[in-house]
């Protein structure tokens, strides 16, 4: 097997196995909507679900259509994703931040997929600004996301002479 889709796999077994034992480990520990502080005025541990996607976008309990939404785009990104994994050239922080999406898309579809909705836990907040909970797998696909974007922009096409004359 090609090393891009070992480092792929790899990674994304990793952020998927990481986000699945986090979740579990809340699911047993903590009973829903209830919190622990951490770090008082700064961070709480909590359990809650989300029907809708990031920043609890249509996260609502009176509309059913959002599951096919996420469950759709979850299976175009895994295409997206070994698109571009078959297509682009060899550099590994692209592949291990390809399969940190790819993990924790697929963490986030399995807590859809039993649940209806994605545990989240990770709640942080000072004063009055409150940013939604996530989880794992949203911490995986935003660090991957921006490994991604990193080497795209890093390993920009060079530009052709005719370009750079004009």
């Amino acid at each position: 097997m090609r090393r891009r889709y070992k480092l792929l796999g790899g990674m994304a077994v990793f952020a998927f196995a990481l986000d699945q034992a986090s979740k579990w480990w809340i699911l047993v520990s903590l009973p829903e909507h209830r919190a622990i502080t951490i770090i008082p005025g700064y961070f709480d541990l909590i359990n809650i679900r989300n029907r809708g996607a990031a920043f609890g976008f249509l996260n609502r309990p009176d509309i059913e259509w959002q599951f096919w939404l996420f469950l759709a785009a979850t299976v175009v990104a895994v295409g997206v994703i070994l698109a571009l994994a078959r297509n682009a050239r060899y550099e590994p922080a692209f592949f291990m931040g390809l399969g940190c999406i790819l993990g924790g898309a697929l963490g986030n579809l399995a807590d859809r997929l039993r649940f209806r909705a994605v545990v989240d836990f990770l709640d942080f907040h000072v004063g009055t600004l409150h940013w939604p909970a996530f989880n794992v797998a949203d911490t995986a696909i935003c660090v991957g996301a921006l490994l991604v974007c990193l080497m795209m922009w890093r390993n920009k096409p060079e530009k052709t002479e005719k370009a750079v004359r004009e």
